[in-house]
């Protein structure tokens, strides 16, 4: 059953919720026992096992009306669990994803899958039904060496602080990986390298949604910056910084398109609160190390025109943007459909061909410890 019942199921019970729905719902016998498996099995998914104490006094008790207010409120429990996670707020300080998970509504949820005797799907379709997850499931599994452990089990658990349904068509950056992947259909579609923020200027987490690729961009550069470099050069050398493009208008400098733009000839629109885009870059040569974190926080995509392309494919063609780029031309092209882009960072990620690897924490936020990012206006 695809991902996507479980979100028709909860905005229909939801909408179509009456006064009563707000009552206990009924517990068949054999769907407490099923909801005991699903308690004790918690841990299999890096989640503390939660009690069921409660459960067996109303058990032992033989009163339905116990019975059932005990398991509806085990099952919310562990259901919530699943769905968004277990970690304290310090944990996921440095998560800047809110997530829409919570506006569930999954007492009625659990009362619509009790009615079709069905508890094992409840719980089953709130569980993140991304293959990366299950792969780090398997290997928490069989992993024997508890800091390994550990890491994968944070890393389980930022699964759960994204959205169970993360769309049809979507995209993922991981930071730690230094890598962006396409995703169609449940199924990996392409990947690009990808340069990230410094230790000191972090990319952040967070999500929206691509709506469009400019090309040829002007680079609107953030006063952070113009502190830290370009208003040294506009003073020390103005004739070279008027080579390099850099124009002053309406309270800022900005970088004319062309060769020497920092954005290079490709800007994703995906609107943010940290003005964090990902884009071209002049400085190729970045992609041939294997740690790349050297930006103030955007993303700078390996064959970045290759990348549009991908998003753009059957609305512009190669030779259309080529035609574009080398007019040196600013034009920007819809996406046909908005895609949803993630910016995450998993320190325990799987690889292309399904290998699991512990990743260096180059943010330290596996400690909790990660800086503010800055923005980085495009």
């Amino acid at each position: 059953m695809r991902i996507s019942l479980l979100i028709a199921v909860v905005f229909l019970t939801t909408a179509n919720a009456a006064p009563e729905s707000a009552t206990v719902p009924k517990w068949p016998e054999e769907q407490v026992r099923a909801l005991r498996r699903w308690a004790v099995a918690a841990p299999l998914d890096a989640l503390p096992q939660p009690s069921t104490s409660n459960l067996d006094k109303a058990v032992t008790s033989q009163n339905q009306e116990e019975i059932d207010r005990a398991a509806t409120d085990l099952a919310l429990r562990l259901a919530r669990m699943h769905l968004l996670g277990s970690a304290s707020v310090e944990t996921r300080s440095t998560w800047h994803m809110p997530d829409v998970d919570e506006y569930y509504d999954l007492k009625s949820y659990l009362s619509f899958m009790l009615g079709k005797e069905d508890i094992d799907l409840f719980f089953s379709l709130l569980i993140p039904h991304h293959p990366d997850y299950s792969a780090l499931r398997a290997a928490y599994a069989d992993e024997k060496d508890p800091a390994r452990r550990a890491t994968l089990a944070l890393n389980m658990e930022r699964w759960r602080w994204l959205p169970v349904d993360l769309g049809e068509t979507f995209l993922i950056v991981n930071a730690a990986r230094f890598e962006v992947t396409y995703w169609q259909d449940g199924n990996m579609f392409g990947t690009w390298p990808v340069i990230v923020g410094k230790a000191k200027t972090p990319t952040p987490t967070f999500a929206t949604f691509v709506k469009g690729v400019t090309f040829n961009p002007w680079w609107t550069v953030p006063k952070s910056i113009v502190a830290e470099s370009v208003g040294a050069l506009v003073r020390r050398n103005p004739a070279e910084a008027r080579r390099r493009g850099y124009v002053w208008g309406k309270g800022s400098y900005r970088q004319k398109p062309g060769p020497t733009n920092a954005l290079g000839q490709m800007k994703l629109e995906m609107p943010n609160q940290f003005s964090i885009y990902l884009h071209d870059t002049p400085s190729k040569d970045l992609f041939l190390k294997d740690v790349r974190a050297f930006s103030h926080g955007c993303i700078r995509v390996g064959d970045a025109l290759g990348f549009a392309h991908t998003l753009l494919r059957g609305s512009v063609t190669k030779d259309r943007i080529d035609a574009i780029v080398a007019g040196q031309e600013t034009q920007t092209f819809a996406l046909p459909k908005a895609i949803p882009v993630y910016v995450t960072y998993f320190t325990a990620d799987v690889d292309k061909d399904g290998r699991v690897a512990i990743l260096p924490d180059i943010y330290k936020r596996d400690a909790g410890t990660g800086a503010a990012p800055i923005r980085c206006a495009g």
